[in-house]
């Protein structure tokens, strides 16, 4: 075939030979590449129809290691001089172009000697390329000759007109483009290109300065961050005969662009712009162009923050603080001008609004000195202007505008962070604005000047904690007595006892002041919870919720947080004991601690307060508050001496009280860490099974078995965990079946089988269709299809992986694999009274499951969701629009196929007397406006009827969802 005379047979003979070189090039010899090299480079002269063969088997050739030097250059200058590339197919003159690349990533020294002869000649062979698969292999060769400080010579011109004529690039991918090239890879691949060398400046500067007055948003765009790619390799020489028409373009485009995105970018290139210009060297005799620079735009902007309409105030605040932001040098050239002028003119508006843009407008700049912290005194503008800023900050502060308070706040926790800005005397002041503005009654300004004192505290803890901690804690006491007065004195108290509380949480932020606030608030909770239950029982639940938020807060420093825990751990205790032991000796008294909303209140506080523990000191505390629970062992407890012993375990009537406090054994023995070793263990899971079956109060109860499936879950596997898991069974089993303690027993299953389904335990799938047995039963039925939820859904204080539980990856996942398919024949053999059952235990597995998980499976369940929507259970009908919602967004094609069906089930369900049922459906109603048009409009004139009715409804919620809904349609 190679010595036919017909093209297209030696094209055949040349294409075997190449396909056959394409998979053994790697073990050829050195000999015989040579002999190929030739006999190829010869046929590059041959007809026209051969070439691309010939070129696959040079690209072959390419990759040998064995190549003798001088190959490679002889192989290219052949391309360069007998083939026209740009006349061949697209495979082609990819195949060029891998050449090329493989030559460049193999033989750089040996191109390099060609000089500015390989630039030229591929130049040459990108000369027109269109394919955009080409030109990303094509804008990669031009980097890596530019990276590679391949030699350029007279050909820079050339080189950058070559990948210019591509900029901006307006290629879109046709649909279902099988390469996947996007826009945007071109765009970043090309801009690597313009942006790789300083050589490229003279002729690309012009470029795009054009392009960003074009009335293109893209164009703008494209040019704007191409110019802030290029100013991080620039310096003075390559800018400076452009700086004024670049001011002038971005200049023009903040004044009058409607486009956020452009004024976002031309913000960022003149940031880039001047950080470059700040970057330079100077020698001495060359001009500073920063300051010329930043004086022009002084000059532009600064007149607009005088006037009295303020159209152009914050274009111009934006302009100069993109440009002060870039160095300090930057940032000092730009506040000696225009900070005192802001100050000025603060004085001059006496309107809120006006005060407010001017003081935004200070906020900006004074957060820009953030970024360098502490300044030298003699260089800073602020620290001239002080007294005039904190007196424009505090008249802020004391201004009755709560929005102009709210900037006031911002501000003041900005200069606060400026190390070394604030005078002892502004610091007492500072601290007093705080005070008086959290003990307000607005309750946005109060909450922004709680997280300012937040953030300031950890910088000046001595003032906040001398001045601020006391003032707080008189406060709070002056509310406590008098309760003579009338209601609304007293309700307007509950609210600043409230704001006192929160507040002390809140500037609980150092290691020294939660020393001071944690005893303040602890000395409140003896005092409130001495009332009976009615009164007192929210008061107590407020000052758990602000010992809760320090306990977060001290989780992040270990000394804090063994502090909080061996202070505020053994006082709830020993206050909880002593509540439940005078209710056993006296019943009648009532006490608020023992309120099951303050015990819940009480558990994320010893919880928070023990999962962040080293292990050394969990097994310290542990050793104390298990004897507590077990043997009534109250020596570490404060204030130990009680009327009578504690025996939470006991059996009587009496002791129901003392039962209750098992929550806070739970909070904190769940949240140990694994590796601590809990004292008795097997003898407290007794003690904890055996109350949970038997305890007629529902709370205790569950507290009691949530506890008991806390510790399950943690226990190492072996035969002492099989043996109290056989127990277990053991006692439900017979209590399920019968008497008078079902609900106990489902309860216990429930959480014993969450915390086996959670580490993969062998039992759980025993458990589990027990439980599924269970949803055929009359009387339990409902409660355990409710328990699906329990066993999906994140538990808030036990068995999850904040305090340490064993959860194991896409154990949602594994229980739908394993029991979704028994659900669905559960509900096709149950009787009609019971079928409900079935529905809503799917529904509330479908609804915790991964969505991408439950769009795979949707074809095989919807027939079932669907019938759901027709059960008369409105937690069956809400738990299944819940999970159809975001179906119809992530699966609109399977979703469409039962478009009738849905559509005249959400209509219905708009008016169930449910509330929550109606504001379900008509977020389903709207999402079906995401399915395909022509599958929808059949529809639209009966939805647009049906839909007008809930737009009258009674609840306000409901007829917004209408609104939305209707309008969608």
């Amino acid at each position: 075939c190679l010595e036919n005379t017909d093209p297209r047979t030696r094209g055949r003979g040349i294409q075997l030979l190449s396909q056959v070189l394409l998979q053994c090039y790697s073990l050829l010899q050195e000999k015989e590449v040579l002999h190929l090299v030739l006999f190829y480079e010869n046929r590059l002269q041959d007809h026209h129809l051969v070439i691309p063969s010939v070129l696959q088997g040079l690209r072959a050739l390419s990759m040998c290691e064995v190549l003798s030097p001088g190959l490679a250059v002889s192989v290219l200058k052949a391309i360069f001089q007998e083939v026209h590339v740009q006349s061949l197919l697209q495979l082609d003159r990819h195949t060029v172009y891998s050449i090329i690349t493989n030559f460049m990533g193999t033989r750089e020294e040996e191109l390099k000697g060609l000089g500015a002869d390989f630039t030229f000649g591929f130049i040459q062979v990108m000369d027109g390329e269109k394919d955009p698969r080409n030109l990303l292999v094509a804008f990669q060769i031009v980097r890596d000759l530019i990276a590679k400080n391949y030699a350029l010579g007279p050909f820079v011109e050339e080189l950058f007109e070559v990948t210019s004529c591509y900029f901006p690039i307006d290629f879109n991918p046709p649909p279902n483009d099988p390469h996947g090239i996007q826009r945007e890879d071109l765009i970043l691949s090309l801009r690597a290109v313009l942006a790789s060398t300083p050589q490229f400046a003279e002729f690309l500067l012009p470029l795009l300065i054009e392009k960003m007055d074009s009335d293109l948003q893209s164009a703008k765009l494209d040019s704007l961050q191409t110019l802030t790619a290029c100013c991080a390799i620039y310096g003075q020489k390559e800018l400076q005969e452009f700086l004024p028409s670049l001011w002038s373009s971005l200049r023009r485009e903040v004044f009058q662009t409607a486009s956020e995105k452009v004024e976002t970018e031309c913000l960022a290139a003149l940031h880039a712009l001047s950080a470059c210009l700040s970057c330079s060297v100077l020698s001495s005799d060359t001009e500073d162009l920063l300051d010329s620079f930043l004086s022009s735009i002084l000059q532009d902007c600064r007149h607009h923050l005088c006037e009295p309409d303020m159209k152009l105030v914050w274009p111009s605040a934006k302009l100069l603080q993109a440009a002060a932001g870039a160095s300090l040098r930057a940032y000092h050239h730009v506040t000696l001008s225009v900070l005192p002028l802001l100050l000025e003119q603060y004085t001059k508006h006496l309107q809120s609004s006006q005060r407010r843009t001017i003081l935004e407008m200070l906020l900006g700049f004074l957060e820009l000195q953030q970024k360098w912290g502490y300044v030298e005194e003699e260089e800073s503008t602020l620290l001239s202007l002080r007294a005039q800023m904190c007196s424009v900050v505090f008249s802020a502060l004391t201004d009755p505008s709560v929005q102009l308070q709210l900037v006031g706040i911002r501000a003041l926790t900005v200069l606060g962070s400026l190390q070394g800005f604030l005078s002892p005397s502004d610091l007492e002041l500072v601290v007093d604005h705080l005070i008086r503005i959290t003990l307000c009654e607005d309750s946005q300004s109060s909450e922004a000047a709680m997280e300012a004192a937040g953030s300031l505290a950890p910088v000046y803890p001595k003032v906040f904690s001398g001045r601020m901690v006391p003032r707080l804690e008189e406060e709070l006491q002056s509310g406590v007595s008098s309760s003579e007065r009338e209601e609304e004195s007293s309700r307007d108290r509950c609210s600043l006892q409230q704001r006192c509380l929160q507040a002390l949480a809140a500037v609980s932020t150092h290691a020294s002041i939660v020393r001071e606030t944690v005893p303040v608030l602890l000395q409140h909770l003896q005092k409130v919870q001495k009332g009976s239950k009615a009164e007192n029982a929210q008061a107590v639940v407020s000052v758990c919720q602000s010992l809760h938020h320090v306990a977060l807060q001290c989780q992040q420093d270990a000394g804090s947080c063994w502090y909080y825990h061996q202070t505020v751990v053994p006082c709830l205790l020993a206050m909880a004991v002593q509540a439940a032991v005078q209710e056993s000796t006296s019943p009648l008294l009532d006490k608020a601690l023992l309120e099951e909303e303050v015990l819940a209140a009480m558990v994320p506080i010893i919880s928070a307060a023990t999962t962040h523990l080293s292990p050394e000191l969990a097994a310290q505390s542990v050793s104390h508050v298990v004897p507590l629970f077990l043997d009534g062992e109250v020596s570490f407890l404060p204030q130990n001496s009680f009327p009578c012993s504690f025996q939470p375990f006991q059996d009587g009537e009496c002791l129901e009280a003392q039962k209750r406090l098992v929550a806070l054994l739970m909070a904190f023995v769940c949240s140990l860490p694994r590796n601590v070793a809990i004292p008795q263990q097997e003898r407290l899971l007794r003690e904890l099974l055996a109350l949970s079956c038997s305890c007629s109060c529902p709370f205790t109860a569950t507290t009691a078995a949530k506890c008991f499936a806390g510790l399950v879950n943690k226990h190492p596997a072996g035969q002492q965990l099989d043996e109290i898991l056989q127990l277990a069974v053991n006692r439900m089993e017979p209590s399920l079946a019968e008497g008078p303690c079902r609900m106990q027993a489902l309860t216990l299953l429930l959480w014993v089988t969450k915390a086996l389904v959670l580490r993969y335990h062998p039992l759980s799938s025993h458990l589990t269709d027990k439980l599924l047995g269970l949803l055929g039963d009359a009387e339990l039925g409902p409660a355990a299809a409710d328990g699906f939820s329990l066993l999906m859904a994140e538990s808030p204080d036990v068995l999850h992986k904040g305090c340490h539980a064993d959860v194991r990856i896409m154990f949602r996942q594994r229980f739908f694999t394993d029991n979704v398919p028994k659900l669905v024949q559960g509900f096709h053999g149950a009787g009609p009274d019971v079928k409900a059952n079935y529905l809503k235990g799917l529904s509330h597995v479908l609804n915790q499951l991964p969505k991408p998980v439950l769009v795979t499976e949707l074809p095989t369940l919807l027939s079932l969701l669907l019938e759901a929507l027709s059960c008369s259970d409105h937690v069956v009908q809400l738990s299944t629009l819940s999970c159809l919602q975001p179906l119809l967004l992530e699966a609109p094609q399977i979703m469409s196929l039962h478009v009738d069906t849905l559509v005249t089930k959400f209509l219905s369900l708009t008016s169930s007397p449910t509330m929550a049922v109606r504001i379900a459906a008509l977020r389903c109603a709207h999402a079906l406006t995401s399915l395909p048009t022509t599958v929808l409009l059949p529809y639209k004139a009966r939805v647009i009827r049906a839909l007008a009715k809930p737009l009258d409804d009674k609840k306000r919620l409901v007829r917004k969802e209408a609104v939305a809904a209707r309008g969608e349609w």
